[in-house]
């Protein structure tokens, strides 16, 4: 009881159940998430953020934010999570000859497993029936799933405080037992099979579901190992990868030293290194965007489509995840 009058002191029981749930349900793979589609359908736009006399253009796409496929860009978005805005502008871009070139910018701490690979491939997709040269640019943070994807560009470039790395996988199981416990919920399980409900929020997982569970964190490494060789196989061999790969995260000046990036610069050097891989001398620099009046420089890269996340710690991420696997740079959690 005076566990229950602690609960009504910080608000109703009801409210507290709600979240309980919610969390469950979330982690169970049924968390709803919206797309607000209701406003219109304008087309995707291009805006010129650096002007110049050639008619050639260059393309930044920026991959912000958490690496998720259930995350909407903004809670007025239209054109839905990172695997969409990916998507419509490398289309777009494919289907303009004047594009010679991507400058592909990354600022996150990677994400899904399942998402990081499908846009690497969509970036491959792009390279190969285009031939138009990327150039991947890092900025604050391009860990884990960003440097997963960043491994599909032509030539990595990190900003000098640039964090990179994370090369690895995490999984992330919630266990709410002593809590339901504790508040007397108590819940009913009937399942076809003795592993069927591994991975469950409402219990904790047993010696032998932890090994199941690493062999597949094991497998996902490796094809992370294997994406990172194949693309630096030239200035990394496998034995180096292996030795930095432990998950740990680099600076730009460490990251440069184990080969992980081509070179440390700014915009400026992405630019010019773009401009060289596509053989011009100038060219125009443009990005796509729904509201393009809001984005008119090369730095105004979350104007038109907020971060869920924008305003928050990094800690604030683990109370989003569902259980699953990731290529994510997750400091905050606890390993055993």
């Amino acid at each position: 009881m005076e566990g229950l009058k602690l609960l009504n002191q910080g608000g109703t029981m009801r409210k507290f159940f709600l979240l309980i749930f919610s969390v469950i349900f979330c982690f169970a793979g049924c968390a709803p998430h919206f797309h607000l589609d209701f406003l219109g359908k304008e087309k995707i736009q291009e805006v010129v953020l650096q002007k110049s006399e050639a008619r050639e253009k260059i393309l930044i796409l920026d991959v912000s934010g958490p690496i998720f496929s259930s995350l909407q860009s903004g809670v007025f978005s239209k054109e839905g999570d990172i695997l969409s805005q990916i998507y419509y502008r490398l289309v777009k871009a494919s289907e303009d000859r004047r594009v010679k070139a991507v400058i592909l910018r990354l600022d996150t701490p990677g994400g899904e497993v399942t998402t990081s690979d499908i846009l690497y491939n969509e970036i491959l997709k792009f390279k190969e029936k285009t031939r138009i040269p990327v150039v991947g640019l890092m900025m604050g943070l391009a860990a884990s799933g960003g440097y997963y994807v960043a491994s599909a560009c032509d030539w990595i470039i990190a900003h000098p405080s640039t964090i990179t790395g994370s090369i690895g996988v995490i999984s992330v199981f919630l266990n709410l037992e002593e809590l339901l416990a504790k508040i007397g919920v108590k819940l009913n399980v009937i399942k076809s099979g003795e592993m069927k409900d591994s991975g469950s929020a409402l219990r904790a997982l047993t010696d032998e579901e932890k090994k199941i569970f690493m062999d597949i964190v094991d497998e996902h490494y490796q094809k992370f190992l294997n994406v990172v060789h194949q693309n630096r196989k030239n200035r990394l061999s496998r034995e180096e990868l292996e030795k930095i790969a432990d998950g740990r995260v680099y600076t730009a000046q460490q990251a440069y030293a184990h080969k992980l990036v081509d070179e440390i610069g700014y915009f400026d050097s992405a630019l010019n290194k773009a401009l060289s891989l596509a053989a011009l001398r100038k060219a125009k620099v443009i990005a796509y965007t729904y509201y393009p009046a809001r984005k008119t420089n090369i730095y105004a890269t979350k104007l038109e489509n907020p971060q869920l996340f924008e305003g928050k710690k990094l800690e604030d991420l683990f109370l989003s995840l569902k259980s699953g696997f990731y290529y994510l740079w997750l400091p905050q959690a606890n390993q055993d």
